[in-house]
Formats: structure tokens, C-alpha cells, sequence
């Protein structure tokens, strides 16, 4: 069975991990493991850049399509899964291919877990009173105060892990950052070879608004509604993590009601512009990662592909 590092292609959203990872495992003959914490749920197509029907015929994509929305899904299940299907392929010579966006999937496969505190029942109650009291954005600079490293990588909305976040500092007495770097270690007799796709700002921003209106045109507005039509009240209760994602979150607010259609879309480039800021930050603070150019045109695609399927034969 090969010891040789396992590829992992990180980056921002629209950085082009999807077709580079594509065309290192057509022709490697590898198989992909997909690090995204949202195309792993069937029904989310369009608005997660699921790879095309036709890639993922040609090449096996794990970790896609593999859960209903609503069933539980964390990072720890991430981490153990895919390191027991890095060993199954290379067991059977098959070169494993990781790509993905999603910080917490890779921070739990290539670092393993912080030893982090339990819940604290009291704490947490607390910090939920205030939160609805005081709302998000007070919490939020709370924590900035507190760990600004950790507040540069959360999204003030997403209220689970900003509560998470100072529940922690309370109880421990420590940053989350400061914990984070106290972790497990990497799954036993895996190493990986971690690259990040870097591109300059103004091109990524133009990339994502550009992908932004490719969804829209695709249909995007239909499948949230299809959507918001089978799980509004979960939706509305604030049970279904999974539909608090960037572009069905800002339709199904369309759909209530709160702002027009424009609006959402605009939205949808804002907010996923934001998201790609905070997973640079994350990348960069908390992941060791050898950026190069994200490649822009078909000549620079084959020049990567083929120096990275140099680099598995190895």
C-alpha cells in the first residue's frame, strides 16, 4: 500500500478546485474525496457547485450526495470517514484526491481536534439570552475583542459557533485560536501534501459574481424554492443547519417576504464574497498550505495538472 502524501487542493469558493482536482484524477486514475460540508446532502445541486453530472460519471467523487438534508453530519465524521477511505483506495492502488472549501472538514482531516471544552449547559443559556437580547453583531464584538483570529473566520450570523466560541473562553479561560493549536494530530500513517489556490482579489470577486448569475440562469431560484417549500418550518425554526447556507438563505428570505429578487442576488455575490474572505483568513492563520496561482486559462490548467501528476508518481 503507497505512504506517498495525499493531495489535498484547498482554497477560496470559485478559486477552480472542482476542474483541477477533475483532471489530476482522470489522469491518475484517482478518485476524489469531496471537502465540502454541503455537497454531501442530496437535493443542494446547484447552490453548493456540485461538479457536473457528467465528472462525477467519469470519476468517482466521494462525499457527495451521500446524506438527506437534516441528517447530522460534523467534521469528526469527516475526519474518521475520509481517512478510512484514503486507506480503502490506496489498498486497492487507487490515488486519493482531496478537494474542498470547507475550514473545518480540512482543519479536523490534517490536524485532528482540539482537546476542547465540554458543553456548559448554564453558560450557554446565558449567552443564548443575550444573544437574543443583544443580538448577533454584540456577541460578535465580543469576540473580537476577545480572540480576533477566531471572529475573522465565523460569520457573525452563523450564531452556533460564535456562541460556541465564547462559551469556550468562559470556561477555559483560553482563546479558541490558542486551543486550536493544541490538536490530535493527523489520522495515523497518512501524510498530505496541502496546496492552496490563490488567485488575486479583484479576479476571485469577479469570479464569484460571474458564478453567482451562472447560478441564477441554471435555476438556482427554482431549487431553493422547491426547498423552501419542503422545509420552511425547520427552516424558519432554525433546525436545518445545512439550509442556512449562502444563496438558498438570502432566496428563502426572498421567499418570506423580506427583500426583492435583486436584492437576494446581490446579496448572494456579497455574502459569498464575505465567505471566501473568511476562508482565506483561515487557510492562512490555521492550516500550512503552499499557495500557488490559481490557474486562468486552459494552458496554465495542463501545465498544473501535469506537475501535480508528476508529483503523485512519484
Amino acid at each position: 500500500m503507497s505512504n506517498k502524501p495525499v493531495l489535498v487542493i484547498l482554497g477560496p469558493t470559485a478559486s477552480g478546485k472542482t476542474e483541477l482536482a477533475f483532471r489530476i484524477a482522470r489522469q491518475t486514475g484517482g478518485e476524489i474525496i469531496s471537502a465540502d460540508s454541503r455537497q454531501i446532502y442530496r437535493g443542494m445541486e446547484i447552490g453548493t457547485a456540485k461538479p457536473p453530472q457528467w465528472m462525477q460519471e467519469e470519476i468517482k467523487h466521494h462525499f457527495i450526495d451521500e446524506k438527506e438534508i437534516g441528517e447530522p453530519f460534523s467534521a469528526g465524521d469527516f475526519a474518521e470517514q475520509a481517512a478510512e477511505r484514503i486507506r480503502e483506495l490506496r489498498q486497492r492502488s487507487i490515488t486519493p484526491i482531496i478537494a474542498g472549501g470547507s475550514t473545518l472538514y480540512l482543519e479536523g482531516l490534517l490536524k485532528g481536534f482540539a482537546e476542547l471544552p465540554p458543553a456548559d449547559p448554564e453558560i450557554r443559556a446565558r449567552l443564548t439570552r443575550e444573544l437574543e437580547r443583544h443580538g448577533a453583531e454584540a456577541l460578535y464584538r465580543r469576540l473580537e475583542a476577545l480572540d480576533p483570529e477566531q471572529a475573522k473566520t465565523l460569520d457573525p450570523t452563523k450564531t452556533q459557533r460564535l456562541v460556541r466560541s465564547l462559551e469556550i473562553i468562559e470556561i477555559s479561560g483560553a482563546t479558541v485560536t490558542a486551543l486550536q493549536r493544541k490538536t490530535s494530530g493527523p489520522p495515523t500513517g497518512i501524510n498530505f501534501t496541502v496546496i492552496g489556490l490563490d488567485l488575486p482579489r479583484e479576479l476571485l470577486y469577479d469570479r464569484i459574481n460571474r458564478r453567482t448569475s451562472a447560478m441564477m440562469q441554471a435555476g438556482l431560484e427554482a431549487e431553493a424554492h422547491r426547498l423552501y417549500d419542503q422545509f420552511r418550518d425547520q427552516w424558519r425554526s432554525k433546525n436545518l443547519n445545512a439550509l442556512a447556507t449562502v444563496g438558498y438563505r438570502e432566496l428563502f428570505e426572498h421567499f418570506e417576504g423580506l427583500h426583492d429578487l435583486d436584492t437576494a442576488v446581490s446579496l448572494i455575490a456579497q455574502h459569498t464574497r464575505n465567505y471566501a474572505k473568511r476562508q482565506l483568513t483561515f487557510f492562512r492563520n490555521r492550516l500550512d498550505v503552499e499557495w500557488v496561482p490559481a490557474p486562468i486559462d486552459e494552458a496554465e490548467i495542463e501545465a498544473l495538472v501535469e506537475f501535480f501528476c508528476h508529483q503523485t508518481r512519484r
